[in-house]
């Protein structure tokens, strides 16, 4: 069996340069792992399966079809490389949903950690990149972790020298938001002329 460690991230600062012509919106946020992680454990098998253990505070509608970020990653792994071997995936999620954490997108990344060693299919840290920007915009930065300046629609990192050790305290409340959502829903043209100097 093989476990992987799935860390949250929050934005230390985020800034909206203007909408992509790929309808993403270039942006420019410093990112920042956090001691809070979910937890995959992975076997091998012949299908391929999520199966969740929710902790206090999940919420309780996680799909474990296509539509989860976990099932998502092995699939794309599994067409990008040829792969016909399964697995039974379980995840143990601890970080809230719809909470900006980058939950989701730390459960990606892990499973294609999880997978290129379950798999034995050695890609390069390049390969998994490729990957993890397909994924979504948070998963490359999930990927490496650690303390980051995130570009492009988040895909284009570089590393920043750790900050000191700190106490962090998060608040979430009882209804989540979606990031797609927001950001579908942000309209910046009154911000136009911010742009345009």
């Amino acid at each position: 069996m093989i476990a992987v460690t799935a860390r949250a991230k929050i934005n230390l600062t985020l800034d909206l340069l203007g909408k992509r012509d790929d309808g993403y919106h270039e942006l420019m946020s410093v990112m920042q792992s956090i001691e809070l992680f979910d937890r995959l454990l992975l076997e091998p098998a012949d299908d391929l399966t999520l199966e969740l253990t929710l902790r206090s505070g999940v919420s309780r509608w996680l799909p474990k079809d296509e539509r989860n970020d976990v099932m998502r990653a092995a699939l794309l792994l599994q067409t990008r490389c040829g792969v016909q071997m399964g697995a039974k995936i379980t995840l143990e999620k601890f970080i809230p949903t719809q909470a900006g954490l980058g939950g989701g997108s730390a459960d990606a990344a892990a499973a294609l950690l999880g997978l290129d060693r379950l798999w034995e299919l050695n890609l390069s840290q390049q390969d998994l990149m490729d990957l993890a920007a397909e994924l979504g915009s948070d998963v490359p930065f999930t990927l490496v972790g650690g303390t980051a300046l995130c570009r492009g629609r988040g895909e284009v990192l570089q590393s920043l020298p750790p900050l000191p050790a700190t106490h962090l305290t998060l608040f979430k409340p009882p209804r989540g938001l979606s990031t797609t959502r927001i950001f579908q829903a942000l309209d910046l043209s009154e911000a136009a002329p911010l742009f345009s100097r």
